[in-house]
């Protein structure tokens, strides 16, 4: 199933790209999303969502396959499970940042594989729930862009961030440092659950519960472009 979002934000690239991997700094405008380590190479996360009364916890993890700083363009493996066993699902995300008269245009095409009993599920309902959730997404980051509580602060740390050197005398992003503290500092705040009778309607929801936790999950991983 191939899945295709764009929206723009009112910078330039450059800016735009700092913002959008800045995660601590735009968390709060994915509910329910929380990243909650990162091994080197492989980031770990999880999604709570809520259903009616009941909360809970899902697994999702997301690996760069390329991660281009001067084009903004960046290819992720991510993976996604129903802890209950309805089924799994994978997604190769493309990304891509670029000019734009309004300031960025953000392109993200996803190729998402469906196994087990979520894929039943008709691909229009999950593009639909989709992009209401990056609607939300979008929203919220333009209004604080808006409001300048993103932009050059993340370009001024994204210049100034430590690095360290390897063994053949190159500089190497401390990535694993600055991933490690956000993972320490979100372990105290669990985030709010996103509320999926809200987004997808009772009954719907409860239809297609796991399959909209693998797109929020496709969705955390849009952001999951690392500082």
């Amino acid at each position: 199933m191939r899945i295709t979002h764009e929206f723009t934000v009112s910078v330039p690239p450059a800016p735009a790209w700092a913002v959008l991997t800045d995660l601590e700094a735009i968390a709060p405008c994915m509910p329910g999303a929380q990243l909650t380590g990162f091994d080197g190479e492989t980031y770990q996360g999880k999604v709570r969502v809520k259903l009616g009364p009941v909360v809970s916890d899902f697994g999702g993890t997301a690996r760069f396959e390329t991660k281009d700083d001067a084009t903004y363009h960046a290819v992720i493996d991510a993976k996604g499970k129903d802890l209950r066993g309805s089924g799994n699902a994978s997604a190769r995300i493309t990304a891509d940042l670029a000019p734009d008269p309004a300031g960025t245009r953000v392109s993200v095409d996803t190729d998402l594989s469906i196994s087990g009993k979520v894929a039943q599920f008709g691909s229009s309902m999950i593009k639909q729930v989709s992009e209401k959730l990056l609607g939300e997404f979008t929203t919220c980051l333009e209004a604080k862009l808006a409001a300048g509580e993103l932009g050059a602060q993340q370009v001024a740390a994204a210049e100034s961030a430590p690095s360290r050197v390897d063994g053949d005398g190159q500089a190497v992003d401390t990535l694993a440092d600055h991933v490690d503290s956000a993972s320490a500092s979100s372990e105290s705040t669990e985030p709010a659950p996103l509320d999926l009778m809200h987004l997808a309607g009772g009954s719907v929801a409860r239809r297609v519960l796991p399959a909209l936790v693998v797109v929020v999950i496709v969705a955390v991983v849009i952001y999951f472009l690392v500082r």
